[in-house]
């Protein structure tokens, strides 16, 4: 005689415990995976999972750590006026080794020479083709290394000018005449160009434009407020493209 049986036949302790039983485990298994959530969820919130923004430290005698103020100020202006959740911290990072795989966009100016090892160029090569994003920001005087050097990044390449009506101007604001112009040098406009590998702008370059110091602290350069708001905004632009695509 089987243990559930009495006298052949199926007790009513027995029946509620072989119907109900596994049910109460199924609950048991639908609540841990619900707690697991909430858990996961808490910590998707802490400061852990906020995007993070990086300034190039590159080589070459340049100035890399060029406007100490400009991507702290970026940071809040996105923060403030948008919904992503950034990390207040402006971090440096190298072209070459793994932590540059950590950040969605990557920032670089200054004033002077840039160069590149073999290793940094294939390393950046690989963090821009695994979905990375470089900002490069002209600050005067380093346009003839910048374009020597990416070539390096991707020798099949050649940057080309984005046209007006490209995404990255009009993301969260319209930009219908492209880049805004912070500071005159050579009496020449502004230029966006790009890298674009498949189909994806991978590097953005912005040239006589000084976007930068339009992001630093008012009392540096003591521009106009519209020009750093205009400079703000493209800023917020690019980082927003990059993230997007």
């Amino acid at each position: 005689m089987r243990p559930w049986c009495s006298h052949g036949r199926i007790t009513y302790t027995t029946l509620f415990f072989i119907i109900f039983e596994p049910m109460k485990r199924l609950l048991i298994a639908v609540l841990m995976v619900i707690a697991g959530t909430m858990v996961w969820a808490q910590k998707a919130a802490t400061n852990s999972f906020k995007m993070k923004i990086a300034k190039l430290q590159y080589d070459g005698g340049g100035d890399w750590y060029a406007n100490p103020s400009s991507i702290p100020n970026l940071i809040e202006f996105i923060a403030q006026n948008s919904t992503i959740q950034l990390d207040k911290e402006e971090y440096v990072v190298k072209p070459s080794g793994t932590q540059i795989f950590s950040y969605p966009y990557v920032y670089m100016t200054g004033h002077g020479r840039f160069l590149l090892s073999n290793e940094d160029a294939a390393n950046l090569r690989k963090y821009l083709t695994s979905g990375g994003f470089l900002h490069v920001d002209d600050n005067y005087g380093m346009d003839k290394f910048v374009r020597t050097e990416l070539k390096k990044v991707f020798p099949e390449l050649d940057l080309i000018e984005l046209p007006f009506d490209h995404p990255i101007y009009h993301q969260q604001y319209d930009f219908p005449k492209g880049l805004p112009k912070v500071h005159e040098h050579d009496n020449k406009p502004p230029q966006g160009l790009a890298l674009i590998w498949e189909g994806r702008v991978v590097c953005f370059y912005t040239v006589e434009c000084d976007l930068g110091d339009g992001w630093e602290d008012p009392q540096v350069h003591n521009d106009p407020n519209d020009v750093r708001q205009q400079a703000l905004r493209m800023g917020a632009n690019i980082f927003i493209y990059a993230l997007n695509n």
